[in-house]
């Protein structure tokens, strides 16, 4: 039996405070999954060990002919197909972390992927006071070496639904993630009322999903012919797409759902996560159920009654579904719009009234049936409707904060969009540009950049080496020395505003090409979603920024929704207000892994050097180490005691 099923607890309580050390297998393992109380906190420790894996191994033995041997201990089944994929304690998604407000949270990461750096950044947690812990690579920390271990600590002040993925190169598409919640005191919960169950396995992950390691397939697009377009999706790490045969009988046999369990009559609060890759907006739905929604990204507002929901990558929403239709079995749809759509990706799991046989539900199946009709929330590249309600309809349930001054300290313009410029990362000069050949349409790559520069890496994380850094990488389109709409520009794209400023950013998708997407992540701080509208199939930053002197942008300074993640229509734009009341170098970027991979992002720099707090003692250091020839040293004595 491998060491995953191996469980050792111990508490120690001190100072009012419990801790728990525990090497856990999943959430159900963990004594912080327990009733949270006002003024209760727990130190929770968690063990986890990263490593290169496989689907379908020979743990899974006759998997999934017997169905049961799909859950037995190291076995990743996954949605059928065979691939190398990469684990957190041989568990996909990763283990779930469920801990309450208050609460500290201690991950020891023992890096065991040879030859690979790896960070994991907690994806919600705002790390007030412990911007070390952030978990970027190269911006907060170095990575974690192979074979090395590193310690994350901090405190969770930050409710809601959350997740932690891998943050360094393309960890995050091929099995590096899992859920983190943190729960409330029913005082301090805002929406206790409106259900019944708040269960950690009606914790909901998706995710798109390639069918061989995403290197495999980011080295191709970017270099040669390769598509970006995902064939599979997964919920919770599970799902049908590859279809077995079995020799003895005529059915097909496929690899299991993920299956929820209610009770009839009984309300419950499923956690929806999206741990979406590349462009594919996912269309979430319940058969013959509607979806109350109350909250995004861990922030409350005023319920809506919806029968589907889009989530775009690193979003997450709240949803009550009350169980009110006959006992039986319903399918829970993820649909994937963009990019997933010209491969018809999707994935479906199992909603069952107990009581019900254990069966797929009689309805029918696949990608078409995943486009629910009827009122939806936060539409793809779409105006608003009555029927396409997007995120700033929504009604905060949370008050009024600086963000939302009448007048902001600093205002900023960010244009995003693919530029057809000699990228020197991918290719120079006409041996790149053959003619146009038979099944080959496209020759040259277009860079997603934000206001025509590249974000590229520092060769030190700034939040503690920042003095490392040669100060010429440091650039932003106010400071740029060249014109970067003709030529390629590459640097530490950084934009840096004053502790407890109000920041505005208006960000444009410009929309030349293609009818894209970028779900924009900030690190450090919520933003309050003001204003966001599609103006046309495209737009630039010169007619955006003329309606706005013009009073033409809307801002809803009243109760608009906070968030930390949100889509920016293509051919619009999107409003955000920040207040900057968290000192660091943080990171706000496309959560696509391959826009974000290639730099379409940028540094907030939050406060001066002085106002960060200070780096833990004997932080790890990582940077350029140039061979300096030292002179000489004077031998004269070792001649004479040798002679």
């Amino acid at each position: 039996m491998i060491a995953l099923v191996i469980l050792l607890v111990m508490v120690r309580v001190h100072d009012s405070i419990a801790e728990v050390l525990i090497p856990m297998k999943d959430y159900r393992d963990h004594p912080c999954i327990r009733t949270c109380q006002v003024n209760y906190p727990m130190v929770c420790e968690y063990a986890f060990r990263a490593e290169y894996f496989y689907t379908l191994t020979k743990a899974c033995w006759n998997c999934p002919h017997n169905v049961s041997d799909c859950y037995r201990p190291g076995c990743v089944p996954a949605d059928g197909n065979s691939r190398a994929i990469l684990v957190i304690n041989r568990m996909l998604p990763g283990p779930g972390i469920h801990v309450c407000e208050g609460d500290t949270v201690i991950v020891n990461l023992h890096n065991k992927m040879t030859g690979e750096g790896m960070s994991i950044h907690w994806h919600g947690i705002l790390q007030h006071d412990s911007p070390h812990m952030d978990g970027v690579g190269m911006l907060t920390q170095c990575p974690i070496p192979a074979y090395t271990t590193f310690q994350y600590r901090f405190k969770v002040s930050d409710p809601g639904t959350h997740f932690w993925h891998g943050h360094f190169g393309l960890h995050r598409a091929d099995g590096i993630f899992g859920a983190f919640v943190v729960r409330q005191a029913a005082e301090h919960e805002l929406q206790h009322g409106l259900y019944d169950y708040d269960l950690p396995e009606h914790t909901i992950l998706i995710n798109d999903w390639l069918l061989e390691l995403t290197l495999n397939r980011f080295a191709n697009h970017h270099q040669a012919y390769g598509d970006n377009k995902p064939g599979s999706m997964l919920i919770n790490g599970k799902g049908a797409h590859r279809v077995f045969y079995d020799n003895e009988r005529t059915i097909n046999i496929t690899t299991p759902y993920e299956v929820f369990n209610v009770e009839r009559g009984r309300r419950y609060r499923f956690r929806i996560i999206s741990n979406g890759i590349l462009n594919c907006p996912v269309q979430f739905s319940i058969d013959n159920h509607t979806l109350r929604v109350i909250s995004s990204d861990g922030n409350p507002f005023q319920y809506i009654d919806v029968e589907s929901i889009n989530l775009f990558a690193g979003e997450r929403y709240d949803v009550v579904v009350l169980a009110d239709q006959d006992m039986d079995n319903y399918w829970v749809r993820a649909r994937g719009q963009g990019d997933c759509s010209v491969k018809n990706a999707f994935q479906q799991a199992i909603l069952r009234y107990n009581g019900s046989a254990e069966e797929l539900p009689n309805r029918p199946s696949g990608y078409l049936f995943g486009a629910r009709a009827g009122k939806k929330l936060n539409p793809w590249n779409r105006k608003a409707t009555d029927m396409l309600v997007p995120v700033t309809h929504l009604e905060n349930l949370r008050p009024s904060n600086k963000a939302l001054n009448d007048i902001p300290d600093k205002k900023f313009y960010l244009a995003m969009d693919f530029n057809n410029i000699e990228n020197f990362n991918f290719y120079v000069g006409p041996e790149y540009v053959p003619p146009l050949t038979v099944g080959k349409a496209h020759t040259h790559l277009l860079t997603p950049q934000i206001n025509h520069i590249s974000n590229t890496l520092p060769p030190s994380p700034p939040l503690s080496q920042f003095n490392d850094i040669p100060q010429d990488m440091f650039c932003n389109a106010a400071t740029v020395q060249k014109n970067c709409s003709a030529e390629y520009c590459e640097c530490i794209h950084t934009i840096k505003v004053d502790l407890n400023d109000t920041v505005e950013l208006v960000i444009i998708d410009e929309g030349k090409v293609w009818d894209a997407n970028h779900p924009m992540h900030l690190h450090g701080h919520k933003f309050r979603v003001i204003g966001m509208d599609r103006l046309n199939k495209s737009t630039t930053l010169e007619e955006v920024k003329k309606l706005d002197n013009e009073g033409k942008l809307m801002r809803n300074l009243t109760s608009p929704v906070d968030k930390d993640t949100v889509t920016v229509p293509d051919g619009g734009y999107v409003i955000l207000r920040i207040h900057a009341d968290n000192p660091g170098f943080w990171f706000m970027h496309c959560h696509l892994e391959f826009h974000a991979d290639v730099g379409m992002g940028f540094v907030l720099q939050v406060g001066g050097l002085d106002q960060i707090p200070s780096t833990p003692a004997n932080f790890p250091r990582c940077g350029n180490w140039p061979h300096i020839i030292a002179p000489p040293a004077d031998k004269s004595v070792e001649k004479k005691f040798t002679t």
